[in-house]
């Protein structure tokens, strides 16, 4: 196949002036060149895209892709990582990774939990407010765990987000809204075990890829798996692979990923967060559909690394989940021929 590339390079933003923590989403040089690679290996031919807007001059060029490896963040807006599904969707071309109704609600981790409790999956009380002065209608005690509620890669998440005194709540809420002008989420502190669960397919053919600890070493921001502890792990971190047929919490935590993953829609690969609770039940934290490439460096293929899974494994198994789509989209039907598609 012809595979476009669509991505948010962060060299390229810190080159116009952006700042490492609005770029903090977005992908290294060797990320990209490592999918390319991985592609390259397994068969496919490439094309690197880029951005959105890189995306809207090809497509006005005329350019056509068989799939697309989408794996661009996005810089403005909640709707952020849904725009280039959305315009990907308007041209009939298939791509990776989740449509944009799930791209929009996953990133908003309010609505993503409202969803979640609706369907019965175990995730721990949580508000979000707007405002300070909303911070007073909250009605359950501390302590509390607040982030921004549509940011992802740890951004806003510090030691400091554990606020342990309800007087406390309203001046922690102000410091995120002011940085990150977005309603801030705030859910009841969850003290135990932290697990990060791989999920590889769609819907019925969804399964967990593997799941391991989170482990917090001596150096590390304590109680907390922050920016800072994500962006120097491995001198910051240990992850250890726990296996369901070992430990009935696995097990428990392995459910819970893939009934939320079904819930919510999500499409060939990602990852999910869960954390147990004062009485070591786990819960759902968050999901994320477009989880991090890094051969190296990301969580799910570390993952993968863990389960002696390779990354041109994973990159040819998000393909051949995708490609399943290739059959139902417009531009396969005979409704859709060539010259009835935008030129």
């Amino acid at each position: 196949m012809r595979i476009g590339l669509t991505y948010d390079l962060r060299s390229e933003y810190l080159a116009l002036g952006y700042s490492e923590d609005e770029t903090a989403e977005f992908d290294r040089d060797e990320t990209i060149q490592g999918i390319e690679s991985a592609l390259h290996r397994i068969g496919h031919a490439t094309d690197r895209i880029g951005h959105i807007r890189r995306l809207v001059e090809r497509l006005a060029e005329g350019h056509r892709w068989d799939l697309v490896f989408n794996i661009a963040e996005g810089l403005n807006g909640i709707g952020r990582e849904a725009q280039v599904p959305a315009l990907l969707d308007a041209y009939g071309i298939p791509y990776t990774f989740s449509d944009p109704l799930v791209m929009s609600l996953t990133l908003h981790k309010g609505m993503t939990k409202r969803v979640i409790r609706d369907a019965g999956i175990p995730t721990c009380t949580f508000a979000t407010v707007a405002s300070t002065q909303e911070v007073a209608g909250i009605g359950f005690a501390p302590p509390y765990f607040i982030k921004p509620v549509a940011e992802g890669t740890g951004k806003g998440v510090s030691g400091r987000s554990i606020v342990r005194r309800r007087q406390d709540l309203p001046n922690a809420c102000a410091r995120l809204l002011e940085a990150y002008r977005q309603p801030v989420l705030v859910e009841r502190f969850l003290p135990g075990r932290e697990f990060t669960v791989g999920i590889i397919g769609t819907a019925e053919r969804a399964q967990v890829l593997g799941t391991m600890e989170v482990l917090l070493l001596p150096a590390a921001e304590p109680e907390v798996y922050s920016y800072h502890n994500k962006e120097n792990f491995e001198e910051l971190v240990r992850y250890r692979l726990l296996q369901p047929q070992e430990d009935p919490l696995t097990a428990a935590v392995e459910d819970i990923a893939l009934r939320a993953w079904r819930t919510l829609g999500c499409r060939d690969a990602g990852r999910l967060d869960i954390r147990c609770d004062a009485k070591g039940r786990p819960q759902f934290m968050e999901v994320n559909p477009l989880a991090g490439l890094h051969p190296e460096h990301s969580d799910l293929p570390i993952i993968c690394s863990l389960v002696g899974v390779t990354f041109d494994s994973l990159v040819a198994r998000i393909v051949e989940s995708a490609a399943e789509r290739i059959l139902t989209s417009p531009a396969a039907r005979p409704d859709h021929a060539h010259h009835h598609r935008p030129q």
